[in-house]
C-alpha cells in the first residue's frame, strides 16, 4: 500500500491542502468554486478543475482508508407519531 508521501508525490500543493479541499467537498455540500473562494481567502490560488481532479483521484482512496473507522449504520429509521395529524410543531 502506498504511504502518505507516495500518494501525494509530485503534487504542486502540500498534502494537507489537498486533503482539506477534498474533505470539504465530500463532507459538505460545497461546489468546487466555493472551495476555490475559501482557499483564496487563505491566500491560495487553486483552480476549480484542479480540485475536481483531486476529488476524482484521491476521493476513492480516502473513502477506502476511512471506511473502517465509521460507525456501522442500517436502513431502519423511526418517526415520532406523538404529534396530532395536521399539527404544526
Amino acid at each position: 500500500m502506498e504511504t502518505k508521501l507516495d500518494l501525494f508525490k509530485w503534487k504542486q500543493y502540500e498534502s494537507a491542502i489537498i486533503l482539506l479541499t477534498v474533505r470539504w467537498y465530500l463532507k459538505y455540500s460545497l461546489s468546487y468554486r466555493d472551495i476555490v473562494e475559501m482557499m483564496s481567502d487563505r491566500g491560495l490560488r487553486i483552480s476549480h478543475t484542479t480540485i475536481m481532479r483531486w476529488v476524482h483521484e484521491f476521493g476513492p482512496e480516502i473513502d477506502k482508508r476511512i471506511r473502517p473507522f465509521l460507525k456501522p449504520t442500517n436502513d431502519s429509521w423511526r418517526t415520532d407519531e406523538s404529534a396530532p395529524r395536521g399539527a404544526v410543531c
